[in-house]
């Protein structure tokens, strides 16, 4: 059994955070095609890439893929409706500190607005600091309004502008 690293009430049910199991890629796949940017990008299709980039992230200790599952009342697991991905990177700035890195974070779309999202950053922040970094750092796109204040209630500023370079 994989052990929990969040389990809270959300609006009645529980919410348990853990890490992901390749047999969760498909359910944490769907989110990320689930919008207009991602359509172009994501294909469930072929989950051969992402079965080799979670094993990637697997197999080292700097990197955790998350999945939260929404439990049915007395069950002991439920469907994945939200992931996030957390990264660990050490830097010479800062006087060397290490940062932590957001990436992917969703929440399937018909549970938005309960909490869901907050209680993953939150882990992940926490986490973070439990490992000693200094900064939590992210980027979302210039498109996603909502997601800027959604972040920025959690407190995270919008200090640099985020630069990609697709290859």
């Amino acid at each position: 059994m994989i052990p929990d690293l969040l389990t809270a009430d959300v609006h009645g049910r529980t919410f348990r955070l853990r890490r992901a199991t390749r047999a969760d890629l498909p359910a944490i796949v769907r989110p990320l095609a689930d919008d207009a940017m991602g359509a172009g990008r994501e294909d469930g299709a072929d989950m051969a890439p992402y079965e080799q980039a979670f094993d990637a992230i697997d197999a080292d200790p700097a990197h955790v893929l998350l999945a939260g599952e929404l439990l049915p009342e007395g069950a002991d697991a439920g469907p994945v409706v939200a992931t996030l991905q957390l990264s660990f990177l050490p830097g010479i700035s800062r006087h060397g500190a290490w940062r932590s890195q957001i990436e992917g974070v969703r929440v399937a779309a018909s549970l938005r607005g309960q909490g869901i999202g907050q209680l993953m950053v939150q882990w992940a922040v926490d986490e973070s600091r439990r490992r000693g970094c200094g900064l939590v750092q992210l980027t979302t796109h210039v498109s996603r309004a909502a997601a800027h204040r959604f972040y920025e209630r959690l407190g995270f500023e919008a200090s640099h502008v985020g630069m990609k370079l697709p290859l």
